[in-house]
């Protein structure tokens, strides 16, 4: 049997998204939009998805602005973790 001794680097999906919901005491849920053209009807659509990631600082809060990576599983829903928050949500 034989040995790897090169270690391989794991590249983690990445997301930019808003914070829709402060779901727990580190949890959070980001709504990433992505544009899509249809297949039939060529017009560009936006779509969207909701992901729940972990945020350990408890920094992240409705309407920022954050960045997402893919990792291990926290929990049954939360497989992504909170890395930046890029800008927050100012209030008038």
């Amino acid at each position: 049997m034989t040995e790897k001794t090169e270690s391989q680097q794991v590249t983690r999906k990445q997301r930019n998204g808003t914070v829709v919901s402060v779901s727990g005491e580190k949890s959070v849920v980001v709504r990433v939009e992505t544009r899509r053209r249809h297949p039939m009807y060529s017009k560009v659509v936006r779509v969207h998805r909701k992901f729940h990631a972990h945020d350990e600082s408890s920094q992240a809060k409705v309407g920022d602005k954050v960045q997402i990576e893919e990792c291990r599983p926290y929990s049954k829903m939360k497989r992504w973790r909170v890395t930046t928050i890029e800008a927050t949500k100012t209030v008038a």
